[in-house]
């Protein structure tokens, strides 16, 4: 089968009626009709329809060895740093189609799915581990073209040490192994697009104890006592004026329960064993792989900023400020600098272990680091830019209506008209102050996780020995003199 186009992917969405719940309520009819998921389905599907495109094709899939069957290119395992720039390329035209906004596009799962089953082998051998499943699903997913989400979190009951839990399950666990599979009751965070995939990917991070947390698997959507609890949305009335990213981009974030949810034997990975389930994640070549994905998403999310606030600096007529030159010059060091590190992880890429073309984690470390500090920032400028201008926006229907007359005059400004100022006005709000706005920046803080852990991590990795010993040698070189 191969790669699939929008229409397709639509129309197997439907077709599997996930439990999905919103206000209450449990989604009925065409989950892709919804008001609350229209909108970011219907991007999703743009991207599938892009690998259709007989132009695009080249850049955007690659031949399934020994058919005839095209797949995404995100799925490609690099051999070589030239596959390392063809997986960039791609990723590159699916994040500029959506502006960076989409943190979950297909190709972030892909990729995931294709990096875990690149470094199965890690689970080989090991105590209850089926590195053959593994495989399995990455062969099914290229052929199938699966849409995957993960959920990788424990709900936040309690974060004291001490905390002893409930005696029934809270964070999901194993409850029972029967001849048809492990049972699994609890809950699991948090599952960006939840519902609207295929498949639920599900990889445990459990404490050194947890065995009954230590497991890894993926499933279908629609699997019986699987359910989807959703947020609020924050797509906005529709209306692409009044919300132009909210209305195609909110991507839904959803709590996943497991309500003895039963799965098979062929989909499980591990289970009881934390030292396999630690490995399988951090071992493999998950994280590089994932962060590549993102940084280069990252970057083009950047240049968008760029734009937006380099289009409200000339609206406005404010370049010759040197305090707004200094804004825009912070923008412009966080992109070169995120670039800089994109490029050197790409050259310091070497085969790893399992013969993947990795690419250096530490240039990725870094940007993982950083970018939860500059994205705040960015947004922070594009509100001190605008000031005023991001709080008295009228709507499409004003100027569908009898004042149309009152905002052509007074919010016309620097090369535009009042409907052209406002709708980038708009789009600026959307970006940093609308509920859609708010969410990407809190998304983009802890996109990689918490980053205290990923700064301690970065400090427990970095390679600091040699530093060491240099200044060893100087302190021994002058004792000497």
């Amino acid at each position: 089968m191969g790669i699939r186009n929008g229409k397709e992917f639509i129309e197997r969405l439907d077709l599997m009626e996930n439990e999905v719940w919103l206000d209450g309520e449990r989604v009925a009819g065409k989950i892709s009709e919804h008001p609350a998921f229209k909108g970011i389905v219907t991007a999703k599907a743009s991207l599938y329809d892009k690998q259709c495109d007989p132009q695009l094709q080249e850049e955007l899939t690659f031949r399934i060895p020994g058919t005839a069957e095209l797949a995404g290119l995100s799925y490609l395992r690099p051999q070589t740093k030239e596959d390392l720039l063809k997986r960039r390329k791609m990723t590159e035209h699916w994040a500029m189609s959506t502006h960076g906004m989409m943190g979950r596009s297909p190709d972030y799962m892909n990729t995931a799915v294709m990096s875990l089953a690149a470094s199965a082998s890690v689970l080989a051998g090991r105590e209850n581990c089926f590195p053959g499943h593994v495989q399995a699903l990455y062969e099914r997913a290229i052929h199938e073209d699966l849409s995957f989400t993960h959920t990788l979190i424990t709900p936040q009951v309690n974060r004291s040490a001490f905390y002893l839990g409930s005696d029934t399950p809270i964070s999901a666990k194993v409850v029972e192994k029967n001849h048809n599979g492990l049972v699994i009751k609890g809950a699991r965070l948090l599952a960006t697009q939840g519902g609207l995939t295929d498949e639920l990917l599900v990889l445990s991070s459990p404490g050194r104890f947890d065995t009954e947390e230590a497991f890894a698997f993926s499933i279908p959507s629609n699997t019986d006592g699987l359910r989807f609890i959703c947020r609020g949305s924050f797509a906005g009335d529709g209306s692409a004026f009044d919300y132009p990213l909210s209305s195609h981009y909110d991507e839904m974030d959803a709590i996943v329960v497991f309500d003895d949810v039963l799965v098979p034997w062929e989909r499980v990975f591990l289970y009881d064993n934390v030292e396999a389930a630690l490995a399988f994640k951090n071992k493999s070549s998950f994280h590089s792989f994932a962060y590549h994905q993102a940084l280069i998403r990252q970057i083009v999310k950047t240049e968008f900023i760029l734009g937006i606030a380099e289009s409200i600096v000339k609206c406005l007529n404010v370049s010759e400020y040197q305090h707004i030159q200094a804004k825009m010059a912070e923008i412009i060091i966080g992109l070169e600098s995120m670039k800089a590190l994109l490029e050197k992880s790409e050259n310091d890429a070497i085969p790893d272990e399992f013969g993947c073309m990795r690419p250096s984690i530490v240039p990725l470390q870094i940007a993982s680091n950083l970018f939860p500090e500059l994205y705040p920032r960015f947004c922070e400028i594009i509100q001190v830019i605008g000031a005023s201008g991001l709080t008295s926006l009228p709507t499409e229907k004003d100027f569908e209506s009898g004042i149309r007359a009152d905002l052509d005059q007074y919010l016309q400004a620097e090369g535009l008209n009042a409907k052209e100022r406002v709708q980038l006005f708009r789009l600026a709000w959307d970006l940093t102050m609308s509920p859609f706005g708010t969410r990407q920046t809190h998304y983009e803080r802890y996109f990689s996780g918490d980053p205290v852990r990923l700064a301690s991590t970065l400090y427990h990795t970095y390679p600091k020995e040699d530093f060491v010993r240099n200044i060893s040698e100087f302190l021994q070189q002058r004792k000497s003199d």
